[in-house]
C-alpha cells in the first residue's frame, strides 16, 4: 500500500508492533504507560534503529536492521506534548526554521511559513515572540512549523496533554487541517481525540497489538482490558457463564452472545452510564461505598460496580454512603472477554 508501513522491533524495549497508516489516514496509537508507543514514534523519527522489520513509505525504506535513513531526509513532522519554540526568534521565523533547513531561500521559506500560519488560523500571531504565546497559540504554531516543512508523515505525540480543554479544542480544529491529505500517527491518552482525528486505532500493551479496527468498534467492543478503561467503561473481573459473567463478589451481568467459555476467567465492561440504579430499602442489594461529582453526573461506587447517574435522579434516590442499593446494566450493553485481550499479530 501507499503511505506508511511500518514493523518496529526493538528487542531491549520488548517491542514488537506493526501497523499501517493509509496516504490520508489518522491511526491513533492508544496503550498504558510503558507498553511502547514512544518507541514506535522514536524508530519512525529516526531516533532509534530497530533490531528488525521496517519502516517503509511510499515504497521507499527509511530503515531496517542494517539502514536507516538520517532523521532530516525522512520528511517526517513531529508535534510533541511541548511546542519547543525558539525563544529569541519570532514565530515566523520558527515556522520558516524547516524549509530553510532544507535549502529554501529566506522569501521562500517565509512565505511557506505564512501559509503554514494562515492553514491553522495563526497568521496573526507570525510577529510575535513566542513568549507572549499562550499554550494553545504555541501549540498551533508548533503543527504550523511541521506543516511549513511539507511533511511525507505526520507524528503527532500527545500534542493536546499540556492543555486546557479550551485550548485543546483549538488545537484538535488545527490537527484536523494538518493531518489531511498525509498519512498521520496519533499518539494519545485522550478518547475524545481519538474520535474526532483518527480513522482507525491500535492498542498496543507490553510491546505488542492487542486491538485494532475503527474507534467505533475498539472504543465500543473493546478486546483489551486497557481500551475498556480508555474508552471509560467499567471493567468488572468474574467467571464467564453460557449467559454472561459471575462477578467475584457475588453478583451477576448478563450479557449478550460471547466467546468466552463458560467458566473461565472474564472481564466485563460496561458503559456507567448504561447502568440502572435503584434505592433498596430491604437492605439485601449492595452497599453504597462512596459517591463522587464526575463530569456533570453523580458516580455511585457499589461494590465491584458502578453508575453514573444525572444530580436530578440521585437527588430524586436519597442514596448516601452505607445505604444499599441495587446496579443492573441491561444485556446489550455488557461486553465479555477474557483478561489478556489476547495479541493480535502483524
Amino acid at each position: 500500500m501507499s503511505g506508511l508501513e511500518a514493523h518496529v522491533v526493538v528487542r531491549a524495549r520488548d517491542v514488537d508492533v506493526a501497523l499501517e497508516v493509509g496516504p490520508d489516514e489518522c491511526v491513533a496509537l492508544v496503550g498504558p504507560n510503558g507498553a511502547g508507543k514512544s518507541t514506535v514514534v522514536d524508530v519512525l523519527a529516526g531516533l532509534v534503529r530497530p533490531d528488525g522489520g521496517a519502516v517503509v513509505l511510499d515504497g521507499r525504506t527509511l530503515s531496517d536492521d542494517v539502514r536507516s535513513v538520517p532523521t532530516h531526509r525522512r520528511r517526517i513532522g513531529l508535534v510533541a506534548q511541548r511546542p519547543d519554540l525558539f525563544p529569541h526568534r519570532s514565530v515566523v521565523a520558527n515556522v520558516a526554521f524547516g524549509p530553510r533547513a532544507v535549502g529554501a531561500t529566506s522569501r521562500e521559506a517565509r512565505g511557506r511559513a505564512r501559509d503554514a500560519l494562515a492553514a491553522v488560523g495563526a497568521l496573526p500571531l507570525a510577529d510575535r515572540a513566542p513568549g507572549t504565546l499562550s499554550g494553545g497559540q504555541a501549540q498551533r504554531v508548533a503543527i504550523a512549523r511541521a506543516l511549513a516543512a511539507d511533511p511525507a508523515v505526520l507524528l503527532l505525540d500527545e500534542p493536546t496533554s499540556a492543555l486546557d480543554v479550551t485550548a485543546r479544542q483549538e488545537v484538535r480544529a488545527a490537527l484536523v487541517t494538518a493531518a489531511a491529505g498525509r498519512p498521520t500517527l496519533l499518539v494519545t491518552h485522550d478518547p475524545v481525540e481519538v474520535m474526532a482525528l483518527a480513522d482507525r486505532v491500535v492498542v498496543v500493551e507490553a510491546g505488542r497489538v492487542v486491538d485494532r479496527g475503527t474507534p467505533g468498534a475498539v472504543l465500543g467492543r473493546p478486546r483489551s482490558a486497557f481500551a475498556a478503561r480508555f474508552s471509560g467503561l467499567v471493567t468488572v473481573p468474574g467467571r464467564a457463564t453460557s449467559g454472561g459473567v459471575v462477578t467475584t463478589d457475588g453478583g451477576e451481568l448478563a450479557s449478550a452472545p460471547h466467546t468466552v467459555p463458560p467458566g473461565r476467567s472474564a472481564l466485563a465492561a460496561y458503559h456507567p452510564t448504561a447502568a440502572l440504579l435503584t434505592r433498596d430499602d430491604d437492605g439485601v442489594g449492595r452497599r453504597v461505598d462512596a459517591v463522587e461529582p464526575r463530569d456533570g453526573l453523580v458516580r455511585v461506587v457499589a461494590g465491584e460496580l458502578v453508575a453514573d447517574v444525572t444530580l436530578t435522579r440521585f437527588a430524586a434516590l436519597g442514596l448516601a454512603v452505607g445505604d444499599t442499593c441495587r446496579i443492573s446494566v441491561p444485556a446489550d450493553e455488557v461486553v465479555v472477554y477474557e483478561p489478556d485481550g489476547g495479541r493480535i499479530d502483524g
